[in-house]
């Protein structure tokens, strides 16, 4: 049988005549459910030695080799930037759209193209994970997840599932050529001028021509240059001139440096190949240089009880130290864990919000990648041990066109140390 990660690198489209108010946030979960989490990871630490382990692939960053090769008719996988929506005219949009704790807009994190073989309703299918650029929100959303089973949670990390039938309305039954060729067979709905993530529902009453998703990025458009911009659109005679950024276009201080996310098995990573002090600096250096008091934590960190969870958390991640994603889709996939504690039981996760079936463990997001996005190191700035994220083990094909799937944060004990 073919492998996960073979699987995911050979993902492709084929010809159709192929084989078809404020309050002070608890860090931790409840002791209760901080007891079970930690019961439920040992159990499955000791099955872990009597079953084949699943094989993961990773992504690593790297710049694209030339512009044009992240648009949504060729179906990338990419980090950073704006996203390349699968389906652009029905986008997420209102709350869906914006952080549940202070209501600002997310911010585009990344996206994996990843197909289901054998789900004809999945032929294309693209995991798409925003966050809010707030390490407080983000501090509210790892307490608050523990309430996913007790209604709707308000969360700063969400992640939408988008699929598409092969004969659909937007692209061709074909795979791209990657020749310059490639379009797409309509465009997308119109989006923000400022951020180019999210649909542009309101629009400028001066000019008519500037849209936006919020009043906040309307402001920061304004004061930034729309104001002189907007004069020169309404004054022209000629309505073909535009002083706009092109769709797609965005100014670079409103999002993450854009990547490719390149694919690779961890299998072909020697183990050996890290030195122990590679592996111990890997994720105490994820924003650059260690502070003294990060140092500190991690002395005191390797000495108690929590060690093995963390040593076998270093190790695997040595292999790879630019690993910024974990992905792997097999039944007996399983997340790597920074931590027991936090680590969510197989109660804690919710059933699909769609078709109320199971969820399952389907990628995570390493902390490595705030280092490419050039996260720094200040006491408010975002850090996480791991992100992970469940989907519909059936990938229900519902009349939303983005199903919100589940998003787990552990962070770190030190985000608490450092305020």
């Amino acid at each position: 049988m073919e492998s996960g990660a073979e699987k995911l690198r050979g993902l492709r489209i084929t010809s159709l005549d192929e084989d078809d108010d404020e309050t002070e946030v608890p860090q931790h979960p409840p002791p209760a459910a901080a007891a079970a989490a930690a019961a439920d990871f040992d159990d499955n630490d000791d099955e872990e030695d009597d079953e084949e382990e699943a094989e993961v692939t990773l992504g690593f960053l790297k710049k694209p080799k030339r512009p044009g090769l992240l648009l949504r008719h060729l179906f990338p996988s990419k980090a950073g930037g704006i996203p390349a929506w699968l389906d652009p005219v029905n986008l997420p949009s209102g709350k869906s759209s914006c952080c549940g704790f202070c209501g600002e807009p997310l911010q585009f994190v990344l996206q994996i193209y990843a197909p289901i073989e054998g789900n004809a309703a999945a032929f294309h299918r693209t995991l798409f994970v925003f966050m809010c650029p707030s390490m407080a929100c983000l501090l509210r959303d790892q307490h608050e997840q523990w309430n996913y089973n007790h209604g709707n949670p308000s969360r700063s990390v969400k992640v939408f599932r988008c699929q598409l039938p092969r004969t659909n309305a937007f692209y061709s039954t074909e795979p791209p050529k990657h020749d310059g060729s490639d379009k797409p067979l309509c465009p997308g709905a119109p989006v923000c001028h400022w951020c180019g993530t999210w649909k542009g529902d309101k629009i400028c009453s001066s000019c008519k021509k500037a849209r936006y998703c919020s009043e906040k990025h309307q402001a920061l458009h304004w004061r930034t240059g729309h104001k002189n911009d907007c004069l020169q659109i309404i004054s022209s005679t000629d309505a073909s001139i535009s002083v706009l950024p092109a769709i797609g276009k965005v100014p670079a201080s409103t999002s993450w440096p854009e990547f490719e996310i390149e694919i690779d098995s961890e299998v072909t990573f020697d183990s050996d190949s890290c030195s122990e002090n590679n592996s111990k600096s890997l994720v105490v250096q994820r924003h650059g240089k260690p502070d003294a008091m990060m140092q500190s934590w991690m002395d005191q960190f390797e000495a108690d009880a929590d060690n093995k969870c963390w040593a076998s958390f270093q190790e695997r991640v040595s292999r790879a130290p630019e690993q910024v994603l974990r992905y792997c889709r097999e039944p007996n996939a399983k997340p790597l864990w920074a931590l027991s504690a936090g680590c969510p039981s197989n109660a804690d996760i919710p059933s699909c919000s769609y078709c109320k079936g199971p969820l399952c463990y389907e990628f995570q997001i390493m902390p490595q990648l705030l280092y490419y996005f050039g996260v720094g190191n200040q006491p408010d700035s975002l850090d996480w041990a791991t992100i992970v994220v469940y989907t519909c083990q059936a990938s229900c094909d519902q009349s939303v066109s983005y199903k919100e799937e589940c998003a787990w944060v552990q962070l770190y004990p030190t985000t608490t140390m450092r305020r």
